[in-house]
């Protein structure tokens, strides 16, 4: 009998399956691979030692990755069957206390406390505890709609603060302590609204990247408070922003990706705007790279990961705009290879979700995308295939639109003792709900 871990742990042993049967077709090797993926107890422990073990048979030099084997270990344990998540999934819970649109939501962990932060057209910025489903935070210094909001890495790492930085259409970029209840850093320099903020993958997140009203990008230090670039080409309202996952190049094994003004060699940013283009640019010298056209206006934009190299959803740019599609970008090639039609509303929001489809052995990489609109759905698709959507999750009436998403790797404490990860997705509603979907405790169990 098949069972939820059963399945989880499956979809583990096809992605190590998957991803040795590309780097090499010796038969052997594939062989003992499969024979310790299938008869060893401990999932994490046995993909390690076959990772070390491929390794060392072929001679990989894989010195450009730090710590290769845990980083292949982080990447194919939270890969979630999606049939799993599909029959197994409900509305958990839900958070009120916005009255108007949530635009944007953040997830961290603080100290062992599981939060999410969300930003709202009421003006406010709320925190929430997951644990124990209460609101324990609110500020209000916005003047104007908070468009976006996301944890602070760098304040946790290098002051051990828990902060929030915020965006909103009063100009401003604020930065506030959930402990101390207070604003403590303000960026002024965009003219116009500050539609979405990014932090950087880099530097423990030292950088921010914003994109506005006024047309224009920014790049910020949070340390010294200074904007350090402006990144200027777009012709009307910069929507949304992301930031690369650093670019492997096989011609060059990027060693010196430190090095830079700032140092973020080989990493760049992506902005989606209202003048129908998406732009990809050098984030150490501000120049344009690539302008894709084939576009209405923009909401939002997404890098696919690139941990592991060029598998799965690497090197690809997802969309989602107002022509009510969500379409599929190769980065090299600078052309569309996908799009997905199905929602009739505008694209609010998109991700690259952590799950695989169970249809082919040798091909199970992360192969999910999800798109919530405005028509109050929440829809999934195959990256492989532009056919009908995989599944829908059509929000609750009173939610009257879905205004962004996340999925959240939610911990739990088992008998054992051992934080295991649990994959929910979390959405934010254009009437103000904060809504959790994904399996329930006595689900995951069984």
């Amino acid at each position: 009998m098949t069972t939820v871990g059963n399945e989880k742990q499956f979809s583990i042993q096809q992605f190590l399956v998957s991803f040795f049967f590309n780097l090499s077709k010796n038969y052997n090797y594939l062989c003992l691979t499969l024979f310790l993926v299938v008869y060893d107890n401990q999932p994490k422990k046995g993909i390690q030692l076959i990772i070390q073990h491929w390794i060392r048979i072929l001679h990989m030099q894989f010195g450009w990755i730090h710590e290769f084997d845990k980083l292949v270990v982080k990447y194919a344990t939270t890969l979630v069957m999606f049939e799993t998540f599909r029959s197994a999934s409900k509305l958990l819970n839900t958070f009120t206390g916005h009255i108007y649109w949530v635009w944007s939501i953040d997830y961290s962990v603080f100290d062992n406390d599981q939060l999410i932060c969300s930003g709202s057209a009421d003006k406010k910025v709320r925190v929430w505890d997951i644990d124990s489903n209460k609101q324990i935070q609110s500020f209000n210094g916005h003047s104007d709609f908070v468009y976006c909001v996301k944890f602070s890495q760098y304040y946790y790492h290098n002051n051990n603060r828990n902060v929030i930085c915020s965006s909103s259409n009063d100009k401003t970029i604020r930065f506030w302590d959930i402990k101390s209840d207070q604003q403590f850093q303000i960026f002024n320099g965009h003219t116009k609204g500050v539609c979405c903020i990014e932090f950087s993958p880099f530097n423990n997140g030292r950088y921010l990247c914003s994109g506005s009203y006024d047309n224009n990008i920014r790049l910020w230090d949070i340390e010294t408070s200074k904007s350090l670039y402006v990144f200027n080409g777009h012709e009307d309202c910069v929507r949304c922003v992301d930031i690369s996952p650093l670019q492997y190049n096989n011609n060059n094994n990027n060693k010196g990706n430190n090095i830079g003004v700032i140092g973020g060699n080989g990493y760049t940013i992506c902005s989606g705007s209202w003048d129908k283009t998406i732009r990809i640019w050098d984030i150490e010298t501000a120049k344009q790279q690539t302008v894709f056209k084939k576009h209405d206006f923009v909401n939002c934009v997404k890098y696919g990961s690139n941990e592991l190299g060029n598998i799965g959803c690497a090197n690809t740019i997802l969309s989602g705009s107002n022509h009510k599609s969500v379409c599929l970008w190769d980065i090299r090639s600078g052309e569309q290879i996908q799009i997905f039609n199905g929602h009739t509303g505008n694209v609010s929001c998109v991700e690259y979700a952590p799950f695989v489809i169970n249809n082919n052995i040798f091909d199970c990489s992360s192969n999910v995308i999800c798109s919530g609109s405005w028509d109050n759905t929440i829809r999934f698709w195959d990256i492989r295939s532009n056919k009908s959507e995989l599944y829908v999750i059509k929000g609750e009436k009173e939610d009257n639109g879905i205004g962004c998403l996340a999925f959240i790797h939610l911990k739990k404490k088992e008998k054992s003792n051992e934080n295991m990860s649990d994959v929910k997705l979390c959405y934010g509603s254009t009437n103000g709900f904060i809504r959790i979907w994904g399996k329930s405790l006595s689900s995951a169990s069984n």
